[in-house]
């Protein structure tokens, strides 16, 4: 069984959430609602920041048994303890972050293209999340959209490598979205702003994990 379950991976975004919320407590929200996997992702701020987030996120989710990564930083997820790290084609390469992290940390990996897919294929990670699947305000996308067209292109190439790695879909996914995403092969869905943005959290993503468990059930 993979060790990674990504059907809800909440991603507590500074940048789209602001730096002066209580990024710990909003994580928890999101755990106690069913996210199964969160992610903290902070583009700009200072690496000490970084870490003193990471850490007070990690502290809230005690007892929940839910993973926290940290998005790009190795050093970040190193420091503060965490479960593990979601990496780019522009970060660390998952070979010298497994290196550093050891056999039982959770690597993900971003994929955008082909080559991207095949680094998935070749690469010793825990999971991959396809995308950006539609524009988002949280992160500008060069590539252009995909679309659920793309979506299962890309995820049809990693399942025939791998067909036990979980396979996850990203930017732009809000509720209605989430069926389509999975009928089109995902395992689940990546999102900020449909829980992070509603105002209440934990009830988003409480409708968000159950479209997902009840479109995968629909899709088995």
């Amino acid at each position: 069984m993979p060790k990674v379950d990504f059907r809800l991976n909440a991603i507590v975004d500074v940048d789209a959430i602001g730096g002066d919320a209580d990024l710990g407590a909003l994580a928890l929200q999101a755990a106690r609602g069913g996210a199964t996997i969160i992610q903290y992702r902070d583009k700009n701020s200072p690496t000490r920041m970084m870490v003193e987030r990471a850490r007070a996120i990690h502290a809230a989710l005690t007892g929940t048994g839910i993973p926290l990564l940290v998005n790009d930083r190795i050093d970040v997820a190193l420091v503060a303890g965490v479960e593990g790290v979601h990496v780019g084609r522009e970060d660390m390469l998952v070979a010298d972050a497994r290196t550093l992290l050891g056999p039982d940390a959770i690597i993900g990996l971003t994929v955008k293209n082909e080559a991207d897919a095949q680094a998935a294929i070749s690469s010793a990670i825990d999971y991959a999340c396809v995308g950006g699947l539609f524009e988002t305000p949280a992160k500008h996308n060069p590539d252009g959209p995909i679309g659920f067209d793309g979506f299962a292109r890309l995820a049809a190439m990693i399942r025939a490598a791998k067909p036990d790695l979980p396979v996850g879909a990203i930017a732009g996914i809000d509720l209605v979205r989430v069926a389509p995403a999975i009928r089109a092969g995902a395992d689940g869905v990546a999102v900020i702003s449909a829980i992070f943005r509603q105002a209440d959290p934990r009830a988003a993503a409480q409708v968000l994990r159950d479209a997902v468990d009840e479109a995968l059930r629909a899709t088995a």
